[in-house]
């Protein structure tokens, strides 16, 4: 298969908030591209984006499905994203690959809260966006309160380029406000048909009042669109669009278009917006990428074919047992049977076969050249995050940020045949998500699954019995706590002994010091000290230092807010050993914590619920009993959208009493927000009162 002219490339993502309506649209464009015959709906669970058996149970997205499709001469790379704060990585990951996203918000409940954490996602890559204000056929549709919710909780400056016509469900269609026609769409084949026509009498002025504002945002990007402005002329659809897109691919500016992808209305006109506003490859920044051993100037990558060859290993899944690495090639070109280095893992690997994705499904490539979006079959060690390049010009490119997971779950296998298939079960679940984690507690022996939420870790156990046909017993949820000091200590820690004939010694002073919550762990070393330690000592005390941290001396959790200041680390030649040093950093490290009113943080969640007006002074007289701190409420269509802080711990089976006391009505979201201390019955629990 021949890959088109890099100008006509797109690679985008859809993001949102959960139920905004992501995979409706990716189902609408893929049919109206010809890449699909028959339309699937979420709620039947036939959406072809979503094709795990949880996805389809559940009606939601869990993880990031790709596809290609095309539309009139674009070539569009598409990335449906879950919008559950639990699979955030599953966004994070693809969009730090994308050239541009289509950000989706329901036109009934506006921007809600994952909305602003996708969008804060884009903003962190500078991923240009056109959003989709959806939904425009429900009861109680308020685009304009969109867009001012836009400006006021995104700080994003909305561009609406179209003027909707009707609204809940009388909404027909949108009228174009560059080529000033009235788009419909035909209800006779479901939204395929299109028909154009002059703006009605009854709305020219509206329409010309709603233009003025497009041409007032096209003039900041165009010297001779704001003269012609100042001027009074009329300005041609073609020169708006060019000075629009140069603002949007700035991230400057943010097109906005509406429509019902479930009734099949305005999903053509976002395809043709995509193509208009959103970057190709060719558009897209220069990466940069750095040498592996640090010593030449970092690289701007052009994407361009004929040069060496790096790649970013995005996402991996299990397929069949064996893993399929997804890859964003940014230079050079990539064939089956070419050897790759990965600097991270300082190996070498041989791709077997590359695919196209069609979301689960695969057609089998010749090729993949720079601005592709491929998968690739054989490469045991590539992760996440991971740069694929030539092995005779390494390259590094920057990971991806991934959250830390706060929920924990012991499992335990039914049978002895599940014991055997569990750890590599798991394995293979880990190369697939950064965000899961599995270790073994040393004093109990419980195999612990780490999460970023409830519904995360109940998606494991399921594909743990379904896919590779482990059954497990699991424990209630556990949190993810953190541990701190309270108080400033010093100590110095001196270790001698003699193994073997041979002496190993080491000697610390160590300096301990509170930190404000969130700034996490600092490590110092002492600088110019005579006699210095050398450079391998340095390296090896640091290192020993922040792996005691990983495990803190209280309950096993991570130390964090603190600063750690070796203030000094005397050096004696032939008795100073790196395992005597590591030991005495170590040992003193645990000493002075114990000294150091050591205490327990716990995760905090920003919590929003929507519950019917009616119910709402119920559900707010039990969020005192769960320590929340309520922040606000908004009123609006008969429901009462409560925003709070509340420690996860409080969380746990909460949506079956919300839905108690809302009669099923209720629903929430939360996603992490802080660390904070623990209450005392929680200190008392672990022995720390």
């Amino acid at each position: 298969m021949t890959q088109p002219p890099l100008q006509s490339i797109r690679n985008i993502g859809i993001i949102s908030h959960i139920d905004a309506g992501k995979t409706t649209v990716s189902e609408r464009i893929l049919y109206y591209t010809g890449e699909i015959h028959k339309m699937g709906e979420v709620h039947d669970g036939f959406a072809t984006m979503d094709w795990m058996e949880q996805e389809r149970e559940r009606g939601i997205t869990i993880t990031a499905s790709a596809t290609t499709c095309r539309w009139k001469d674009l070539w569009v790379n598409l990335i449906d994203t879950p919008g559950h704060i639990d699979f955030t990585i599953e966004v994070e990951r693809s969009l730090r690959v994308l050239d541009g996203a289509v950000a989706i918000f329901s036109a009934v409940e506006g921007v809600q809260p994952q909305s602003e954490s996708v969008w804060r996602q884009a903003d962190r890559y500078s991923v240009p966006r056109v959003c989709l204000v959806n939904k425009m056929d429900r009861i109680g549709a308020d685009p304009g309160k969109v867009l001012v919710q836009m400006e006021e909780q995104l700080g994003a400056r909305a561009v609406p380029l179209q003027l909707p016509t009707g609204s809940e469900a009388d909404f027909a269609g949108v009228i174009d406000l560059l080529s000033e026609r009235l788009l419909t769409f035909s209800e006779q084949d479901q939204g395929a048909s299109v028909q154009s026509a002059p703006v009605p009498a009854e709305l020219r002025e509206k329409v010309r009042a709603a233009r003025e504002k497009v041409v007032e945002a096209a003039a900041d990007f165009d010297d001779t669109v704001l003269a012609d402005f100042l001027e009074g002329k009329d300005i041609a659809g073609e020169r708006l669009q060019a000075a629009l897109r140069r603002g949007t691919l700035a991230c400057r500016i943010f097109p906005v278009v509406f429509g019902s992808a479930l009734r099949n209305k305005g999903v053509q006109p976002l395809l043709d917006a995509i193509g208009a506003f959103l970057p190709s490859p060719l558009d897209a920044p220069p990466v940069i990428a750095k040498r592996p051993d640090g010593e030449d100037p970092p690289e701007r990558l052009t994407c361009e074919s004929n040069a060496p060859l790096c790649a970013l290993a995005f996402k991996v899944r299990s397929d069949e047992g064996r893993k399929l690495t997804y890859l964003r090639i940014y230079s050079g070109v990539l064939r089956p049977g070419d050897t790759v280095l990965n600097p991270a893992r300082g190996c070498q690997e041989k791709v077997a076969r590359l695919f196209l994705m069609h979301s689960h499904k695969r057609e089998r490539l010749d090729e993949g050249r720079a601005g592709a979006i491929v998968a690739a079959a054989g490469l045991k060690e590539a992760l996440t995050g991971d740069t694929l390049c030539s092995p005779e010009n390494p390259l590094l490119l920057d990971g991806l940020a991934v959250p830390e997971p706060v929920v924990s779950l012991a499992v335990e296998p039914q049978s002895l045949e599940d014991r055997e298939k569990l750890t590599p079960s798991l394995e293979k679940l880990q190369w697939e998500d950064p965000t899961f984690r599995v270790h073994e507690d040393e004093e109990t022996g419980q195999t612990l699954l780490t999460g970023m939420g409830e519904l995360h870790l109940e998606v494991v156990c399921d594909r743990l019995a379904r896919e590779f046909g482990v059954k497990v017993k699991t424990g209630r949820p556990q949190v993810v706590y953190r541990e701190t000091l309270q108080r400033e200590v010093e100590r110095r820690e001196i270790f001698h002994r003699e193994t073997e004939g041979k002496v190993h010694g080491g000697e610390v002073l160590l300096r301990l010091r509170p930190l404000p919550r969130g700034e996490g762990l600092r490590v110092s070393l002492p600088e110019g000290a005579e006699p210095d330690l050398p450079e391998e000592l340095r390296s090896a005390l640091r290192h020993s230092l922040e792996q005691a941290c990983v495990a803190g001396p209280l309950a096993g959790y991570h130390l964090t807010d603190v600063e750690i200041e070796v203030a000094e680390a005397p050096f004696q030649a032939g008795v100073t050993t790196e395992n005597g040093l590591r030991a005495a950093a170590q040992r003193g490290l645990v000493m002075a914590c114990r000294k150091a009113a050591p205490t327990l943080l716990e995760p905090v969640m920003d919590l929003e619920l929507t519950v019917p007006a009616e119910h709402a002074g119920k559900v707010l007289g039990t969020l005192p009993q769960k320590r929340a701190q309520v922040e606000g409420m908004q009123s609006g269509n008969g429901t009462e959208v409560i925003r709070a802080k509340i420690p996860l711990s409080e969380m746990f089976g909460y949506m079956t009493e919300l839905r108690s006391a809302t009669k099923g009505r209720g629903t929430f979201t939360m996603e992490f927000a802080r660390f904070d201390q623990a209450p005392p019955e929680t200190l008392k629990r672990f022995g720390l009162t």
